[in-house]
């Protein structure tokens, strides 16, 4: 997500760090053109924009800057907070009733993924401790109900419908429902238009009436752009949106959506979807996209994610394996599906300080599944012991993966590579060990007849491989 944004700022910041404490008014003005142009290319709406621009100006002419050790690096200060201002504060609350279920109204145009949104939702309500219902009432669009149904089953979450009946009753008999049943949280997947008419609005307005919902939140598809943010202000101006939902944030390289939509409408944008899986549902915190939006990463998103899938047990025993030299491939395969459900390669490196702008991530997650595949293609005793691996099984494997032989021996040369690396560090470890009394467990001992005998094999292995290699 705003890779021609963040492309085109990470520029304009290079020039103007070059110029080192000579940065004058002049320059700043000239670069503030550049950013101009590149919030009107990301689909910005232009009175954001113009505004945004107004502001940053006025503080970046100030004295303070212009006299300051390090002018560029207070630049992107004021440009980092002032994108906070835009899409801030931060408010990914949902106001839950004490006394019966609370009620969540899910509005928003016919395609923008109003019913996976909903989905999701529940899914991301369920990780917090609540019942969900999720309510079929969009009786609109051919197949709605089923689809919400499957979606229903695969988050294990029951879906209320009928046929034949009213949208607004319906929704009126499922909050009683769930009410009788125990569910503490309604979800209504209402019916959308392709535009904004009338019959769409008044439909709204008196399932408004009659569930009576807690949060009305609006679901924007961020790759419309300019129509995203338009829709978004109707919307705005005929329900009482409590919040904004923006969807396939993770297919839109420009994001002007997610820059407009919060001053257009004044209301906080909740939640982005940066997946088609279920759980691809994320609160909104416009501190971090604003770093992730100047190509300064988003470290604190990746630990949450590394938290929420890695498993603590697998990553003890991975390294205690490491630290004793005995990873074998089905470690790495392991560790590489633990990465995998953590999202796209690509946007979890974009969350890493100056990855962002890398174009040779593109094919990462294509190579993930490469790997992945050559891995599985082995047998558990090649897994174990890859060294046994010659020129007949790199063939068989190959052909199994549906690789070829250079991408096997690739991934042979590379898994050995890191486990030689491992390996130094470990042997460095037991060094310390030796010779640095008070630094480790079992200070300043001498290798055991066992130890010796290990590292005397282990070396003799990386020798035959690496005359395997050579040959």
């Amino acid at each position: 997500m705003f890779e021609s944004l963040t492309s085109s700022l990470g520029s304009f910041f290079t020039r103007i760090r070059g110029k080192g404490r000579k940065l004058t008014e002049a320059d700043v003005r000239e670069g503030l053109r550049t950013v101009r142009m590149s919030l009107l290319e990301a689909d910005v709406a232009l009175p954001v924009v113009r505004e945004f621009i107004d502001k940053v100006t006025t503080k970046a002419v100030g004295a303070d800057v212009l006299t300051a050790v390090e002018p560029s690096q207070q630049l992107v200060k004021i440009v980092h907070d002032e994108l906070i201002n835009l899409m801030g504060p931060v408010d990914s609350r949902i106001s839950y009733r004490p006394d019966g279920p609370t009620v969540i109204l899910m509005a928003g145009l016919q395609g923008c993924g109003k019913t996976t949104t909903c989905a999701k939702l529940a899914q991301y309500l369920k990780s917090k401790g609540r019942r969900p219902l999720l309510v079929a009432a969009d009786l609109q669009r051919p197949a709605a109900i089923e689809q919400l149904k499957i979606l229903g089953e695969q988050i294990d979450t029951p879906v209320y419908s009928e046929t034949n009946i009213r949208p607004p009753d319906l929704c009126a008999k499922a909050v009683e429902y769930a009410r009788q049943n125990g569910r503490d949280t309604v979800v209504l997947d209402t019916a959308g238009r392709l535009q904004i008419d009338e019959p769409l609005m008044n439909e709204l307005a008196e399932v408004q009436s009659r569930a009576k919902p807690d949060e009305v939140f609006l679901v924007v598809d961020s790759l419309v752009g300019q129509d995203a943010v338009n829709s978004a202000k109707v919307f705005n101006e005929k329900l009482p949106i409590t919040g904004v939902i923006l969807t396939k944030l993770d297919g839109d390289s420009r994001g002007g959506a997610a820059l407009s939509v919060k001053q257009v409408t004044g209301k906080p944008i909740k939640f982005v979807g940066v997946g088609e899986k279920l759980d691809r549902l994320e609160e909104f915190h416009p501190e971090r996209m604003a770093t992730r939006i100047l190509g300064m990463g988003d470290i604190v998103s990746l630990v949450e994610k590394a938290q929420a899938v890695l498993d603590k047990d697998q990553a003890a025993q991975f390294q205690e394996k490491m630290v004793k030299d005995r990873l074998t491939l089905d470690d790495f395969l392991t560790q590489l599906r633990a990465v995998k459900k953590m999202g796209s390669i690509k946007d979890l490196l974009g969350m890493i300080p100056g990855f962002a702008g890398l174009k040779e991530l593109d094919s990462s997650d294509e190579q993930f599944a490469t790997v992945e595949a050559v891995i599985c293609s082995m047998t558990p005793e090649e897994r174990r012991n890859p060294q046994i691996i010659g020129a007949s099984r790199k063939k068989r494997i190959a052909a199994g993966s549906g690789t070829n032989v250079n991408a096997v021996s690739h991934l042979l040369k590379e898994f050995e590579k890191v486990t030689r690396q491992l390996s130094s560090f470990s042997r460095a470890a037991k060094l310390v060990d030796r010779m640095v009394p008070g630094t480790r467990p079992g200070e300043g001992r001498t290798l055991s007849a066992e130890e010796r005998k290990t590292i005397k094999r282990r070396r003799k292995l990386e020798k035959t491989n690496r005359k395997r290699n050579r040959r």
